[in-house]
């Protein structure tokens, strides 16, 4: 028997509750994984309170991250007692996910945990501090040095903003933070941001262009945010966007990429290339401190995500939430 958050329509109402499992009820899977830690991302909060349709196989076990140790693999790559760690791959979505004490899962969605992480500091880096790192990865791929110029990074004290500017800052770039708690200033600073500008600037509809402000940005918001992102960046430079916070709309105008050259990047965080998941977890290891990790870190218990999903949607949640499943 173990402990998972179990979203059902029992009666035909929308359920989630802590439930005891057995483990001829997990799905199907190459792998079995003791997850000893998960994390409560922006999707697990729309799936835990129905807010939106994330969970599209019911019964189901949300959770798109997860940490643990390999208990039971007929996949070449594992065997029990390897740390290993997931992102995406419709975990948590179609496929059973991590906030639950056990899993069993496809090894091929799995990755090595990096050795000098541990399972609690990979899931408060999670899909958020993930896809950071995918998105800087795209802008450096596409020619991004420090001497282009400053970096806008969007939802600022969200998991994505604050990984983003803690790794930008990290590598040498200005940073420009937009957020919608002004009175985080100090802490957006503390992670490396040189400038802070209040994101309703930026949220409303705009021009089609506007004055050049950054060299390129990092945006997990979208819809009006997005498009004012692309009218304010510098002639030739780049957009990485990996987030739909205020909407998956995007009210813009073609002008920024014909008239400037801006080029917008999109990051699928979701089905990356095993040699990819390698690399950005290796350099998340290498790159990011830490020791200021724990200071983007809350822990809850596994009983406490489903009252914790509804304070994310708020938007009262600063950095990461860390689910010990065994507790």
């Amino acid at each position: 028997m173990f402990n998972a958050i179990v979203i059902d329509t029992p009666n035909g109402d929308y359920s989630c509750q802590l439930s005891r499992l057995d483990d001829p009820q997990l799905p199907e899977g190459d792998v079995t994984v003791k997850v000893l830690y998960s994390t409560l991302n922006y999707k697990d909060a729309l799936a835990i309170t129905g807010k939106s349709p994330i969970a599209r196989r019911l019964p189901l076990v949300p959770g798109i991250d997860l940490a643990g140790v390999v208990e039971h693999s007929t996949h070449p790559r594992y065997q029990p007692g390897d740390r290993v760690l997931l992102n995406g791959w419709g975990v948590g979505e179609s496929h059973w996910g991590g906030l639950a004490q056990r899993a069993r899962l496809n090894g091929d969605w799995l990755v090595p945990l990096p050795s000098g992480i541990s399972e609690r500091q990979a899931m408060a880096i999670g899909t958020a501090g993930y896809t950071s790192m995918l998105s800087l990865m795209a802008l450096e791929r596409a020619g991004l040095t420090p001497a282009h110029g400053p970096v806008l990074v969007t939802g600022a004290n969200g998991g994505v903003g604050s990984i983003a500017i803690a790794l930008l800052a990290a590598r040498g770039y200005t940073v420009v933070a937009a957020t919608g708690r002004l009175q985080e200033q100090e802490h957006l600073r503390q992670l490396g941001a040189s400038e802070v500008i209040d994101r309703a600037t930026l949220s409303a509809p705009g021009k089609p262009l506007g004055k050049e402000r950054w060299a390129a940005a990092i945006d997990s918001v979208g819809s009006h945010t997005l498009a004012n992102v692309c009218a304010q960046t510098y002639a030739e430079g780049w957009v990485a966007a990996c987030g739909l916070a205020q909407g998956m709309d995007l009210p813009a105008s073609v002008a920024p990429f014909i008239l400037r050259g801006v080029s917008l990047l999109g990051i699928n965080s979701v089905t990356r290339p095993y040699a990819q998941r390698v690399e950005a977890w290796g350099r998340l290891r290498d790159e990011l401190d830490l020791a200021l990790l724990a200071s983007l870190t809350q822990e809850i218990a596994l009983g406490e995500a489903i009252a914790a999903a509804s304070e994310l949607l708020a938007g009262t949640v600063r950095g990461r939430l860390v689910v010990d499943t065994q507790r």
